[in-house]
């Protein structure tokens, strides 16, 4: 059995700091030790691969019963984001459980998965079992950065451990998103692209009480100001279609997404579900920092900007030509890390099994497909043609949110959460052909 595993595993991977401040100077290493280690007892030979100074990955492969069948990789990332323990209930790397909670950084986010995926994985080691696919399990560093040292550093450097693989799992689906009575379970069959920008204006350095009318603050305050204003139009990718009607069908609510369909109308039906899909149904643009000047009556030559904006599948021509319109001929914008979208098919039979297996632990349940906002290592794993779902599988309470766990204050996972998450990553390991 898994479930009284995963507990401690997901405990003392929580006590081990491993805190990425996103400037290069993440600590993966200890944790990859111990994942190796964890598999190393029950017989299986894993691989830490070093990125840089204390920057580590572990790659382990389980040979499936079904040679002919395309092996699955299944991912997880030991990196975290800062924690200021002043600010927390619990101190955040205490790796505590408090009345059938787990409390610490990265139970949601994402050691309480990497403790799932290792409970499994020992638990066939010690039962004799093994799946019908080929398994390459992957723990990475960076993913909270920009992954140079995680899963970009193993698909430039070593793709042959990946060899087979044409699915992979990993976080942000599979968890309980409850409308009033309704318990719907959300698998990311897809990601929109990333689009960090930096926003450049230059003018006439001068006296602040000088007429000036060459001012790079105000070009690119302006500049900021459109991108922020600027209503991104609806663009129904394929996954987000089947969202929409799957989330419709689950609550009984009527959706005709063909001709003139008001989709932002429509979503005020799905009460609290819209949330799965009204960030992903346009491209956008969120202005996050700004630096300009280093006195209040020096005009500087100089301003920056950076934005953050996301683009949905297909659409990253129109984003590229609309922002340079809204920012106009004074400011000169970059990217600054860029990143693709993704699409996988919400009918494979991958996401079957994992629908079926959800199905299994939660017979009310109601699975339906989602578009993730943000990103994952899926992206760096797609350029090995490995196709990515999110399914992290947890049954979480009504009073628990899980999206606002993440990067949160107080993160926690209950601990029955996490062993009916093992219960489904078993089953849907194990029959998925």
């Amino acid at each position: 059995m898994a479930e009284p595993d995963v507990v401690a595993l997901a405990s003392e991977l929580i006590r081990i700091d491993t805190t990425n401040p996103g400037d290069g100077t993440g600590r993966e290493l200890p944790a990859a030790e111990y994942v190796a280690t964890k598999l190393a007892d029950v017989g299986v030979d894993a691989k830490v691969l070093v990125s840089a100074p204390n920057r580590a990955n572990v790659v382990a492969r389980i040979t499936g019963t079904e040679p002919d069948l395309d092996a699955l990789l299944v991912h997880g990332h030991l990196d975290v984001v800062p924690a200021e323990a002043a600010d927390w209930s619990v101190p955040p790397f205490a790796g505590e459980v408090r009345d059938g909670v787990l409390w610490g950084r990265g139970a949601v986010d994402m050691k309480g998965m990497d403790a799932m995926m290792l409970a499994v994985v020992r638990a066939w080691m010690r039962e004799g079992r093994r799946p019908r696919r080929d398994i390459v399990l992957a723990f990475t560093a960076d993913e909270e950065g920009s992954a140079e040292h995680g899963s970009g550093w193993l698909v430039a450097e070593h793709p042959e451990l990946f060899d087979g693989c044409t699915e992979g799992i990993s976080e942000s689906g599979g968890y309980t998103f409850h409308v009033g009575d309704r318990r719907l379970y959300p698998i990311a069959a897809g990601e929109r692209g990333t689009a960090w920008m930096r926003l450049t204006a230059t003018g006439r350095a001068g006296h602040g009480s000088k007429v000036n009318a060459d001012n790079a603050v105000g070009a690119l305050a302006g500049a900021v100001h459109r991108l922020h204003e600027y209503r991104w139009p609806i663009r129904l990718t394929p996954t987000v279609r089947a969202s929409v009607e799957a989330i419709g069908a689950a609550l009984g609510v009527e959706v005709d997404l063909d001709g003139d369909a008001d989709v932002d109308r429509l979503l005020e039906r799905f009460g609290p579900a819209r949330e799965l899909v009204e960030p992903v149904l346009r491209n956008s643009s969120n202005p996050t920092m700004l630096n300009a000047g280093y006195k209040v009556n020096v005009i500087p030559e100089t301003a920056v900007g950076h934005v953050d904006g996301r683009i949905v599948p297909g659409a990253r021509d129109e984003f590229e030509a609309t922002v340079a319109e809204l920012v106009g001929p004074d400011v000169t914008w970059e990217y600054e890390h860029a990143e693709i979208p993704l699409s996988a098919d919400p009918a494979s039979p991958t996401f079957r099994a994992m629908a079926a297996a959800l199905v299994a632990e939660d017979p009310g349940g109601h699975v339906v497909p989602m578009c993730m906002s943000g990103g994952t290592d899926a992206k760096q794993f797609s350029r090995l043609g490995i196709v990515g779902y999110g399914f992290s599988p947890l049954r979480m309470p009504p009073d628990l949110d899980y999206g606002a766990m993440f990067h949160s204050v107080d993160e926690r996972v209950p601990v029955d959460a996490l062993e009916f998450g093992v219960r489904v990553l078993d089953r849907f390991l194990t029959t998925v052909g």
